[in-house]
């Protein structure tokens, strides 16, 4: 009989298999970090607060991120709707919300890691375009030399691909990112992890979510209201990456 582990792993590999499967788009992500502040006796329009802290960011200038406002159901598929502003740079979402909960309001903000997942239907669509391709060229240039042209086109994407994940071509790299399919792909597949991609994701997660914080702390010292930190949660794994190590001490000789 299988033990308790190895039927978990199967399940986990079959889940993984009908994701790929069958999945579209991966919505739901990771939560790394999350944080909960509220205020007694106190109101805001919520459109009021997300209108300062988009100015805020506009005004920072940081390169590549995307300002938008997202439905969240409050409960079930037919519950109502709460608005959340979102930021969104490469696959780091920031969700934020304000909202009053009886006599206490609260704001809320999570960074969320979307990974880039190639599915079962992004390698169909992809071979659906090549295959179009090489339908239209076979009349101009016969089978054999359509079925050539379509591999080396092949070769070609998965090139520029290639030199576009090096960091190399910013250009290229931003509109590879607004492609259907072609950005999952390329973001899974070819994309490089740099040292500067590192480094400006790290400010990224660092400081939007300290702006959001402030502004709400600034709507609230308006009014003569204490802001009260009422949740924190940091994911360990990113926890570990993100802190300092401690120092070295020398081994006894």
């Amino acid at each position: 009989m299988g033990t308790i582990g190895d039927k978990q792993k199967r399940g986990d590999r079959l889940r993984a298999w009908l994701d790929f499967v069958f999945g579209f788009e991966n919505r739901r992500g990771e939560v790394l970090d999350w944080w909960i502040y509220s205020a007694e006796d106190f109101s805001l329009s919520p459109s009021e607060f997300y209108a300062a802290v988009e100015k805020q960011v506009e005004s920072r200038r940081t390169p590549g991120v995307e300002i938008s406002r997202e439905r969240f159901a409050e409960g079930g598929l037919l519950s109502d709707q709460r608005i959340y502003l979102r930021f969104m740079r490469e696959r780091l979402a920031i969700d934020t919300c304000a909202a009053p909960f009886g006599k206490t309001y609260f704001f809320s903000c999570r960074t969320v890691h979307v990974p880039a997942l190639v599915r079962l239907w992004h390698i169909v669509a992809a071979l659906a375009f090549f295959l179009a391709v090489a339908v239209l060229l076979i009349k101009p240039l016969g089978l054999s030399f359509a079925i050539v042209a379509v591999v080396a086109l092949l070769f070609a994407v998965a090139g520029v691909m290639r030199n576009a994940g090096t960091g190399a071509f910013d250009d290229l790299d931003s509109l590879l990112l607004k492609i259907p399919v072609a950005a999952t792909i390329y973001e899974d597949w070819f994309r490089a992890t740099t040292y500067y991609r590192e480094d400006t994701r790290s400010l990224y997660l660092k400081l939007l979510p300290a702006l959001v914080q402030s502004a709400a702390e600034e709507f609230c010292a308006e009014k003569g209201i204490k802001l009260v930190l009422q949740l924190q949660f940091l994911q360990h794994r990113r926890r570990e990456l993100f802190q300092p190590l401690p120092p070295r001490t020398e081994e006894a000789t």
